[in-house]
């Protein structure tokens, strides 16, 4: 199931990046659409995530802490492979405390 959410996600990032290139011969003018279509891929990967982030691990709350942890480091600036370690290890840790 994890790869067919990778793949939509790659499919839905691909798209739409390339449909507004091969639709539109001229440049896009109206920032109201050029906002739109920045903001797609963002709304669209999120809507996909977040349920996820839920429903991968034990409980509600080693979630809510994993997805805390990343919020936190992300908005740090760190990397991705920073990010994603930390709040597996935050999840980790949050469910072997609980004992889950």
């Amino acid at each position: 199931m994890i790869y067919a959410y990778i793949l939509v996600m790659a499919v839905t990032t691909y798209l739409i990046r390339m449909l507004p290139l091969t639709l539109f011969q001229k440049e896009i003018k109206n920032t109201y659409i050029k906002s739109f279509l920045y903001y797609v891929p963002y709304a669209c990967l999120t809507a996909m995530t977040i349920p996820a982030i839920f429903y991968a691990t034990s409980g509600v709350l080693s979630a809510v802490v994993g997805l805390l942890v990343a919020v936190i480091l992300g908005w740090k600036g760190k990397n991705l492979p920073t990010v994603a370690v930390w709040a597996c290890v935050a999840v980790f840790v949050t469910e072997r405390v609980l004992g889950w």
